[in-house]
């Protein structure tokens, strides 16, 4: 298990950037495949991007390709997300996860998650 801490969330406007970090304690995280969810009121948390334990495979939703940047950083035990040309649908509090069994993180039952961060997009 790794505990998990979210950071670099806030309010932007329509066409801004953010970058979320992802920092982890309590164990390494070189051992995990590591992902962003996002979730908004009255909705299922989503799946926004996932990266491999070693960084060689990522994947996103498809709103949010091109515009979305996964990463990580083993040494430093953290995972990032830069966000680029934000909409107000990309307005949501964003979860960073991690589990050792890629197909279980990406289906959102991962056994490590952070508390969330808002991320907030006016237009």
């Amino acid at each position: 298990q790794v505990q998990l801490v979210e950071s670099g969330g806030g309010s932007v406007q329509a066409g801004g950037s953010l970058r979320l970090s992802c920092t982890a304690s309590g164990g390494t995280i070189s051992n995990y495949n590591m992902g962003w969810f996002r979730q908004t009121p009255g909705k299922e948390r989503e799946l926004v991007a996932a990266i491999s334990w070693r960084g060689a495979t990522t994947d996103y939703a498809s709103s949010v390709k091109g515009r979305f940047t996964i990463s990580r950083d083993n040494a430093k035990n953290m995972m990032y997300l830069q966000m680029g040309s934000l909409t107000p649908e990309d307005t949501a509090v964003y979860y960073c996860a991690a589990d050792n069994r890629l197909a279980i993180l990406r289906a959102g039952r991962g056994g490590n998650w952070g508390q969330g961060t808002q991320v907030t997009v006016s237009s």
